[in-house]
C-alpha cells in the first residue's frame, strides 16, 4: 500500500482554485422520471445549477440512475449518434458481493440510460486477460436490454498504437480500438482498496483499456503513468460504484467489505475518486484525497479536482 501524506505548501493552496468551473443552468418546473428503475426524484432535489458531485444512496441501479439524474441527466453526457465506450472492472471470478467488480446493475443501468439518450453505439469493455465471472454477470445483466454489447478484449488485434501527448513520461501505448473512436467515455469503477496505489478507482481503471499494463509497473512510477494515461484517456462521465466497498486487501480480495448503497458520480473523475476517498475508511483509517498519490498527481496536471470541500454536491436518498 502506497499512501503517503504531503504536507500543504502556499504553492498547494494556490492550485486548488485555479480552475473555473461553469454552472449550466436548468429552467422550469420539472419531474426526473428515473426509467427502468421506476423511481421519481421530485423537482426540489435538483437546484437551478447542476453540481459538481451527485450522490446517491440506494439499490445499484436506481442510485446509478439517480446519480446521473443529479448532474442534469445522461442527454448532457450522451447525444443522438454518439458511440460510447463503458469502462467497469470485469476483471475478477468473483461475485458482487465481495466488490472487487462493478455490479452489474450499475452497468446495465448506464447502458439503459445510453441507448434513452440515443447512442448510435455501445461498448461495455475491459482488459481481465480472460472471461470471467464478472464479464458473464455483466453481459447476462445487459443482454436483458441488448445483445453484444460486453467484452473482454483478450486480443492485441484490438488494440492499436496511441501517443500520450500530454503525459510527462508515459508517452505512447495500444489502446482499445474501440476507446479511441469513441465520442463519450463513461468510467464505472467499483470502490476498492489497492495494495500498489492505495485505491483503484476512475483515474486508475483507465489501465483496463489498454494492452500492455505491465510496462507501467516495471518501468515507470506507477501513480505517474496512471496520471499521464488518464491525460489521453479521459472520461467525460465517471461512475463510482461504492454500494460495496472493498476496504482492506484490494484489488483481489478477499477483504474487508462494507456495504455502502452509494454512487458517485462527476464529469470530473479526479473529484470522483477524491470525494470516494474522502466518505469512507481505506485500511481502518481516513485518508484525505491529496495523500493518494495519482488523485495529487492528476490535480496538480490539472486533470480535474481534488479539493472536494470547494466543490458543489446534491445528494438523494431512494
Amino acid at each position: 500500500m502506497k499512501i503517503d501524506s504531503l504536507p500543504d505548501s502556499p504553492w498547494k493552496k494556490n492550485r486548488l482554485h485555479r480552475r473555473e468551473f461553469l454552472k449550466m443552468q436548468l429552467k422550469g418546473a420539472m419531474w426526473m422520471a428515473v426509467g427502468a428503475s421506476g423511481i421519481l426524484i421530485p423537482k426540489h432535489v435538483i437546484a437551478s445549477t447542476v453540481p459538481d458531485l451527485g450522490i446517491a444512496k440506494g439499490a445499484p441501479g436506481p442510485a446509478t440512475r439517480a446519480a446521473v439524474e443529479l448532474l442534469g441527466g445522461m442527454k448532457a453526457f450522451v447525444k443522438k449518434g454518439s458511440m460510447v465506450v463503458i469502462k467497469p472492472n470485469m476483471s475478477f471470478n468473483h461475485p458482487p458481493e465481495e466488490a472487487t467488480t462493478t455490479h452489474p446493475e450499475v452497468v446495465k443501468e448506464l447502458v439503459a440510460m445510453c441507448l434513452e439518450a440515443g447512442a448510435s453505439r455501445i461498448r461495455v469493455l475491459d482488459n481481465p486477460f480472460t472471461q470471467t465471472l464478472a464479464v458473464e454477470n455483466t453481459k447476462k445483466a445487459c443482454n436483458v436490454l441488448k445483445n453484444g454489447i460486453v467484452h473482454a478484449l483478450v486480443d492485441s488485434n484490438f488494440y492499436k498504437p496511441a501517443e500520450i501527448t500530454t503525459g510527462l513520461k508515459f508517452k505512447n501505448t495500444d489502446v482499445m480500438g474501440d476507446v479511441l473512436e469513441a465520442d463519450v467515455l463513461i468510467a464505472a469503477p467499483v470502490a476498492k482498496s489497492h495494495s500498489s496505489t492505495g485505491v483503484s478507482l476512475s483515474i486508475k481503471g483507465m489501465m483496463g483499456l489498454i494492452w500492455n499494463r505491465d510496462t507501467m509497473h516495471r518501468d515507470y512510477d506507477l501513480s505517474q503513468a496512471i496520471v499521464d494515461l488518464a491525460s489521453l484517456l479521459t472520461p467525460q462521465l465517471a461512475v463510482v460504484d461504492a454500494t460495496r466497498v472493498l476496504t482492506t486487501n484490494g484489488p483481489y480480495g478477499p477483504g474487508r467489505v462494507v456495504k455502502m448503497d452509494t454512487i458517485i458520480a462527476s464529469k470530473d473523475m479526479v473529484a470522483a475518486d477524491a470525494k470516494t476517498v474522502e466518505m469512507f475508511p481505506w485500511y481502518g483509517q481516513r485518508f484525505e484525497p491529496r495523500q493518494i498519490k495519482h488523485i495529487r498527481y492528476a490535480h496538480e496536471q490539472g486533470l480535474g479536482r481534488m479539493d472536494v470541500e470547494n466543490l458543489s454536491v446534491k445528494r438523494v436518498n431512494l
